[in-house]
């Protein structure tokens, strides 16, 4: 049998369309870098770029188990002495919708150039519209 590596002339993209509405964060997350990646293709290969865009819409009910929405917290620095900051949940995704989602699919991915690329080709918006409509993309249940 022989293996067959795929090159970046050879692949051609499609694009998937989620409604993230009341579906858990970390389980959405996995299946949005599955598709990123390219594990649902059968001509994945991992140092390639394979995989496909993603359009996550209704991000901002997008919903996490227990009393993740209080206890959980995301930090950040702000570059300055003492600009250490921690928000919880709740108030990051009251603050900017589309965040939870991206810090948690590009945890996901790998940290590398690769990863970068990959992560580039996931549109996150929170409301139901988007504007791209002209790719014609797959609707994922």
């Amino acid at each position: 049998m022989k293996t067959t590596l795929v090159k970046n002339e050879e692949r051609a993209p499609k694009w998937y369309l989620i409604d993230a509405q009341g579906q858990t964060l970390g389980r959405l997350s996995s299946k949005v870098v599955g598709i990123l990646r390219g594990k649902n293709n059968a001509n994945y290969t991992p140092n390639v770029d394979t995989g496909d865009f993603v359009i996550v819409v209704n991000a901002e009910k997008i919903a996490v188990s227990g009393k993740k929405s209080t206890n959980k917290l995301y930090h950040r620095h702000t570059g300055f002495p003492g600009g250490y900051r921690s928000e919880s949940f709740d108030k990051l995704i009251a603050r900017v919708p589309t965040r939870p989602l991206e810090k948690a699919i590009k945890g996901m991915l790998p940290h590398t150039r690769l990863g970068d690329a990959q992560f580039t080709k996931v549109k996150i918006y929170a409301g139901a519209e988007h504007p791209h409509a002209a790719q014609q993309p797959i609707v994922i249940k």
